[in-house]
């Protein structure tokens, strides 16, 4: 009896498509957006969390609850009522998530983890106490420690400055270049780096089962906006020797593996001017960094998340023609009802899909979509982002 037991308890957990099975997230951004494209494609009944009526998932998803991520009875509360809990966005209450846990529930990434990870100087002790490499760093409870440490010879200009809580796309991040920007720096627990010198800022997304089978996308290498901090292309194949994609590879697995980590992880990193890979930061989800594989993968990242989450044969990571994402920001100077200005003349260039995130309202590098261009020729596609982000603007009415 126990042995038909076990199995047929391993089967029903094991039956998500078109079934009774319910998969939490929390979050409905943009990332969740793209996230139930996949679980569409899989009949996967899915639902949602997010503090906001009219976020991306609000109307796609099967059911959607508004409350605080950050929350402790919200977020305990909306986890009793799924199978599987999935993240697509870190800064969640993880006491919730701990609780849930330990009462038996099934959260991937796991607590622990995203403990870690949504606190950069926790990310930053972690990496130092694995032999994980990356830049040196200071780690200060409010700013009056920092200018203390400042005056007394301890760092020196420049150097940036990384809020340790709940920065995202450029926000919380800052390079410090004298004492009136120390000065203007918010009152928040951070972290202080050194400022590297670097040849590419590149990302590694592995993927991770309970199994323990890991797969990893190809290195990719990103290219910021000046002003915002922000992504501005994504390029993949990364423009890098394959020593360099050896070393950042196994950077990543090294990662994955002292986590012991189940779902999608997506390593940034520094390639130095000496080649070296330092680990700027990691984020336990779909990213940025993979939105082009989408069109240029055998398996995107959305899907892979799923089967990791869920232990399912991992997807084959390779690409199937060279990508370059373009992340399409509200342009300076306008805020309210979004107007995606000349889109139609992208959709008559060769390789170019746009993704609208179904946000109504736009304002200065809010992220708002992104464009994919694909072409058997990376510089090909690189040269048609920069026309595609000379052509579109997202602007108001």
């Amino acid at each position: 009896m126990y042995f038909c037991h076990e199995f047929q308890y391993h089967f029903v957990l094991k039956n998500y498509f078109s079934s009774d099975f319910k998969l939490g997230v929390l979050g409905g951004g943009q990332l969740g957006r793209m996230l139930l494209a996949e679980t569409q494609k899989f009949d996967i009944f899915t639902c949602v969390l997010d503090a906001s009526p009219d976020a991306p998932c609000a109307n796609i998803c099967q059911e959607f609850h508004q409350g605080d991520l950050l929350d402790f009875e919200t977020v305990y509360n909306f986890g009793k009522k799924v199978d599987l809990l999935t993240i697509e966005i870190e800064n969640v209450n993880i006491d919730a998530l701990d609780r849930l846990e330990k009462e038996g529930h099934t959260i991937y990434p796991k607590p622990k983890d995203i403990r870690i990870i949504q606190n950069k100087a926790h990310q930053k002790t972690f990496y130092k106490e694995n032999d994980i490499p990356t830049a040196g760093f200071y780690h200060y409870a409010y700013k009056e420690e920092l200018i203390h440490s400042y005056d007394n010879n301890i760092i020196e200009f420049p150097f940036v400055w990384k809020a340790a809580r709940f920065g995202y796309d450029g926000n919380g991040v800052k390079v410090v270049r004298n004492y009136t920007d120390l000065e203007n720096l918010p009152t928040v627990e951070c972290i202080v780096e050194e400022l590297i010198p670097f040849k590419n800022e590149l990302a590694v997304i592995v993927a991770r089962n309970k199994n323990g089978d890991l797969k990893t996308y190809p290195v990719v290498e990103m290219e910021f906006h000046p002003e915002a901090n922000q992504v501005e292309y994504v390029i993949c194949p990364a423009r890098i020797s394959a020593e360099v994609a050896i070393k950042a590879r196994n950077v990543a697995l090294k990662i994955a593996d002292t986590f012991d980590f189940i779902g999608l992880l997506a390593v940034e990193m520094f390639q130095t001017s000496s080649d070296e890979i330092l680990v700027n930061e990691v984020a336990p989800r779909t990213h940025n960094s993979g939105h082009y594989s989408i069109e240029a993968s055998n398996t995107n990242q959305f899907e892979q998340h799923l089967r990791s989450i869920l232990n399912l044969p991992l997807g084959n990571t390779e690409s199937k023609v060279a990508g370059v994402m373009v992340n399409l920001v509200g342009s300076e100077g306008f805020t309210g009802n979004v107007v995606y200005e000349n889109i139609e003349e992208l959709l008559k260039i060769e390789g170019v899909t746009p993704h609208i995130y179904g946000k109504k309202i736009t304002k200065p590098f809010r992220k708002m979509g992104h464009i994919t261009i694909i072409n058997k020729d990376i510089n090909k596609a690189r040269e048609v982002a920069q026309k595609v982000k000379e052509t579109i603007r997202v602007i108001t009415k």
